[in-house]
């Protein structure tokens, strides 16, 4: 059963953390389900440099974060597959425009480029006697496409420890973010000899994309103070958006086709959508505590997990009230967490309650709701461990708000 709130009270209580660190890893399970988990996405801005061959009888653009310009001649890119051991002047590669090149890498000038492009290159270098080649660094392309996409470095579900709650949660920005950085402290090497200094760092990882979360978190918080953790990540996920720029669903820049929630969880993060969500799935303390008594924590660990000692297991159980839904499958037989979808693909079947009805602000509405799974044949867990997905959208009769909540159904991954 799942409980749909009209941005209902807080919870009262912030969580603690666990008294030592083999608890911590213990209590992963638990943690992460009360937690928000963010992905990383990609931007629509290119850090690009611009390559002029000769006398400008070439001129193509490639991918750099290298802080200097550059000007070389061509018997240095006779040897550019050795340009590190050499210590030659600067190189341009070939390169995959989906594959990830960290601001680490670039501690030398060095460019990619595109296949096409390169080819361009080659048959210039090869042909022209005196071959030279100018390259301009630090130049900032606006609104690319394709954007967001998903990180290859981010981390896709499902979790083993607790794989009925979807993760991630949420995509936010988490490649090549301009952070603010220790200026004491190197940011990377520069050639041999130098290293660069300055208060901004270009940064990429998870560790960057929460961040952004928590920042909307707090702003959130700030305009609602009413509202407890559960309900500021509910807002945050039933808002999120599925489309990039392109208007097709968020990629999978790994290997460049559309991502999934195992990927992306519910969306890329909106902010301002998130100020509004209208509904939202809460959770309070004695769902937590329930939650703990089913994966059989003791009444110790219990206590230190949710600060108090009054508490009861009578009612344990692994409903928890979130904003995603996941079915596990395997070759026997489903477990579920009470789950549906509107909008359902082939082999998902949805009974439903068709709508829900609040007589007041801060009322609450239950729903059951049945699922049933039909891949066609009998599969095994792929290495996506997908089997399929859908979504289940509340749409306000009269009235401006949408509250969508992905449903995956999907084989544990026992192995993560």
């Amino acid at each position: 059963m799942s409980t749909l709130s009209s941005l209902s009270s807080p919870d009262g209580d912030t969580p603690t953390h666990l008294y030592t660190y083999n608890h911590v890893v213990d209590g992963f399970s638990a943690v992460f389900s009360w937690i928000t988990t963010v992905g990383a996405g990609t931007i629509d801005r290119e850090l690009a440099v611009r390559i002029t061959l000769g006398n400008r009888e070439l001129t193509v653009t490639g991918q750099s974060v290298y802080p200097e310009n550059l000007f070389v001649s061509k018997e240095l890119y006779q040897q550019f597959k050795e340009v590190q051991r050499i210590g030659a002047a600067g190189a341009v590669f070939s390169s995959d425009p989906r594959q990830y090149l960290s601001s680490s890498n670039f501690s030398m000038p060095l460019v990619t480029v595109n296949p096409k492009d390169w080819e361009l290159v080659k048959k210039y270098i090869i042909n022209t006697e005196n071959a030279s080649v100018s390259i301009k660094f630090q130049i900032t392309k606006l609104g690319t496409k394709r954007a967001p996409q998903v990180a290859y470095f981010s981390s896709r579900g499902p979790d083993s420890q607790p794989p009925w709650i979807l993760k991630p949660d949420i995509l936010a920005p988490g490649v090549d973010i301009l952070a603010a950085w220790v200026p004491n402290r190197p940011v990377k090497p520069i050639r041999k000899s130098d290293y660069l200094f300055s208060d901004y760092a270009l940064m990429s990882g998870t560790s960057i994309s929460c961040p952004h979360v928590a920042g909307i978190a707090a702003l959130l918080k700030a305009m609602q103070r009413d509202w407890s953790s559960a309900a500021i990540r509910s807002a945050t996920m039933t808002t999120a958006y599925l489309l990039d720029n392109a208007n097709s669903t968020i990629t999978d820049i790994r290997i460049g086709v559309s991502g999934t929630p195992l990927d992306f969880g519910s969306g890329h993060v909106n902010p301002n959508k998130a100020m509004d969500p209208g509904l939202v799935y809460d959770i309070e303390v004695q769902d937590y505590i329930n939650y703990l008594c089913a994966l059989n924590y003791t009444s110790l660990q219990i206590s230190v997990l949710t600060g108090t000692s009054n508490f009861t297991c009578e009612n344990a159980n692994l409903d928890l009230n979130y904003p995603s839904f996941v079915i596990i499958l395997n070759n026997t037989k489903s477990e579920a967490s009470p789950s549906t979808a509107v909008k359902a693909p082939a082999g998902m079947k949805v009974v439903q309650p068709e709508t829900a009805t609040f007589d007041r602000k801060y009322s609450k509405a239950e729903f059951n709701l049945t699922l049933s799974i039909d891949l066609g044949i009998t599969v095994s867990p792929k290495c996506n461990y997908l089997g399929n997905f859908g979504y289940l959208t509340w749409h306000e009769n009269i009235g401006k708000h949408m509250v969508r909540s992905p449903i995956v159904s999907a084989f544990a991954n026992s192995t993560k």
